[in-house]
């Protein structure tokens, strides 16, 4: 009798999960279609990304994507501008439906997040002032490190980076810092390292887009070669709506299929970060 109870008892628990399960299915697609608005948590300062622009306007290429994954549904995309912790965090308590940054999907953040779109491919790299004696990343062994909280970044630099997308190759050190100081943005970081070499930092590691944004801006800095590390960038959404992941799916692919992400890609950095090299 006892082992009837536990099997009966057994089968209404996976029941009840089920249905638990189901009750959410499509609970976020459904939420933006009914309010016809897609929130979007993006950056002020992730320079081609996502920043502020003269028209005191959010502007850039995952900006123009946002828009175009919102049309693709037939709603309006709304912004929103958390800081990259707290969307890292993945306690969003339903304050947005989805976050650009091109958040690396590591096996850790798999945990946390859906990722449902890679938008595309870029190099992490290690960036000094220019008047820095460094010459490639190497050089960079027991010195002091900034970079941006609770990323691929940090994970590098504390050598407990852990690829979670298919076919990722294993990670090779080039260095290991002396000292990581974190900060809430790149700008930070590169704020600290234009005040010259060793002062507050001895490097940056960001992204290679950003770090050649920073540069084209008038930063005294220097990217070094070769890069870290190549890494894809997705869009991240909280786990458990599988019909909100398909459409936004099917949204980037179809923006991938007719040009559009590779023309935003050339018009915000003048690189095809679009596929893998």
């Amino acid at each position: 009798m006892n082992k009837i109870l536990t099997t009966i008892t057994a089968v209404a628990s996976l029941v009840s999960a089920v249905f638990s399960a189901s009750a959410h299915a499509g609970e976020v697609l459904d939420r933006v279609l009914a309010a016809k608005t897609l929130t979007v948590a993006v950056g002020t300062d992730w320079g081609p990304a996502s920043h502020v622009n003269e028209k005191h306007e959010l502007d850039g290429d995952e900006v123009e994507i946002a828009k175009g994954i919102a049309k693709y549904l037939g709603v309006d995309a709304k912004f929103v501008t958390p800081s990259w912790d707290i969307i890292a965090a993945g306690k969003w308590q339903g304050r947005w439906d989805m976050a650009m940054g091109s958040m690396i999907p590591t096996k850790a953040r798999a945990e946390l997040f859906d990722f449902p779109a890679i938008l595309g491919w870029g190099p992490i790299v290690a960036v000094v002032h220019k008047d820095s004696k460094a010459t490639k990343p190497a050089d960079l062994e027991g010195k002091v490190i900034g970079m941006v909280a609770g990323g691929a970044y940090e994970a590098y630099a504390n050598h407990t980076f852990t690829p979670g997308w298919e076919n990722a190759k294993p990670t090779t050190y080039q260095f290991k810092p002396g000292e990581v100081k974190i900060t809430t943005s790149s700008n930070i970081a590169f704020d600290d390292l234009r005040l010259g070499d060793g002062v507050r930092l001895d490097a940056v590691l960001t992204d290679d887009a950003t770090a050649r944004a920073a540069i084209k801006g008038g930063y005294p800095l220097k990217i070094l070669e070769p890069a870290l590390l190549t890494t894809p960038g997705a869009i991240a959404i909280l786990p458990g709506d599988k019909e909100f992941h398909d459409k936004i799916a099917a949204a980037v692919n179809a923006m991938r299929d007719n040009g559009t992400l590779t023309e935003l890609s050339m018009k915000w950095y003048g690189v095809d970060y679009t596929f893998e090299k």
